[in-house]
C-alpha cells in the first residue's frame, strides 16, 4: 500500500482535522490583525499562541500527543497556502496568512522593553537572533537565551525564575507544542508562548527567507527545500501530497 493510500485510513486523523479546523482563529482585516496583535500583547494569563500549516495537521493525523498539545493552545492562526487550500474545499474563508515568521517579529516589537525569552535552535544563531532582537526588535529589552535541546524541566525552570513576558520556542514541531503546553500549565504569571518554528533560526541567519514573489504565491516551501532537500524531504515531498489527498477525502466526506 503507497503511503497516500496507508494516511488515508488512518482511523483518527479526520475528527482530529475537524477540530483543529474548528478551532483556528481567522483574521479577515488590517484592523482585525491589530486587534489581534493589541490581545497578544497585554495577555492576562499564560496564553499559548500556536500556527497550523500543512505539516502541523499531517503530524496531528499521525500523533495524537501532537494533537492534543496544540489544541491546547489558546490561540492557533491559519499558516499557509495548504491551509487556505483545505479551508476553501471545506468552503470556508481563509483569512489572512498570519504565519510565525511574519507575525512573531511584530509580537516582538510590542514587547520592547519587557522581558522576552528565546529557547530553541543552538549557537551562533541563537546569539545572533538575541542581538537582532536587541537593536532592532526589542529595544531596552532584556532577552534570556538557551539552546532548544534541553529536558522540559529546564525550561520550565528559566521561566519560573526570571519570569519573561514573552517566551518564543524554536524547537520545531511537535516538540515547542508539548513544551508550551507543560509551560502554560507551569508558570504563574501572565506571559505569552509563542510557538514559533524556525523563527529563532530565521532571525539568527541560519535560514534564509524566500524572495517576496514566491512568498506571494504561496511557493516558500519550495524555497526551503531546496535549502535544505535532505532535512525536508519528508515534510514536503512525500508530506504535501498527503495533506492535500487528506484534504480532498475530508471535503468529500464533508458534503
Amino acid at each position: 500500500m503507497n503511503t497516500i493510500a496507508a494516511s488515508l485510513e488512518e482511523s483518527d486523523w479526520q475528527p482530529r482535522w475537524r477540530e483543529l479546523v474548528q478551532g483556528i482563529v481567522r483574521v479577515h482585516t488590517e484592523r482585525g490583525e491589530q486587534q489581534l496583535l493589541d490581545t497578544l500583547a497585554h495577555p492576562k494569563e499564560p496564553t499559548v499562541l500556536a500556527f497550523v500549516n500543512a505539516h502541523a495537521m499531517n503530524s496531528a493525523a499521525q500523533s495524537k500527543k501532537f494533537f492534543e498539545a496544540i489544541m491546547a493552545a489558546d490561540i492557533v492562526l491559519r499558516d499557509g497556502s495548504g491551509m487556505a487550500i483545505l479551508l476553501r474545499l471545506l468552503n470556508q474563508s481563509p483569512g489572512l496568512n498570519l504565519n510565525g515568521t511574519d507575525l512573531i517579529p511584530k509580537v516582538m516589537r510590542l514587547y520592547a522593553g519587557r522581558q522576552i525569552a528565546l529557547f530553541g535552535t543552538q549557537d551562533p544563531y541563537l546569539r545572533r537572533a538575541r542581538e537582532r532582537v536587541m537593536k532592532q526588535l526589542a529595544p531596552a529589552s532584556v532577552v534570556l537565551t538557551t539552546h532548544g535541546f534541553r529536558e522540559t524541566e529546564d525550561y520550565v525552570h528559566l521561566a519560573a525564575t526570571h519570569k519573561p513576558d514573552l517566551i518564543v520556542l524554536g524547537m520545531g514541531m511537535p516538540r515547542q507544542e508539548e513544551v508550551a503546553c507543560v509551560l502554560r500549565h507551569a508558570v504563574g504569571y501572565p506571559c505569552l508562548i509563542v510557538c514559533g518554528g524556525a523563527i529563532i533560526d530565521f532571525m539568527g541567519g541560519k535560514t534564509s527567507r524566500a524572495p517576496a514573489w514566491m512568498r506571494s504565491t504561496g511557493l516558500e516551501w519550495a524555497y526551503r527545500l531546496a535549502l535544505e532537500p535532505k532535512r525536508l524531504f519528508h515534510r514536503y515531498v512525500i508530506g504535501n501530497p498527503v495533506f492535500l489527498a487528506r484534504a480532498l477525502t475530508l471535503a468529500r466526506r464533508s458534503q
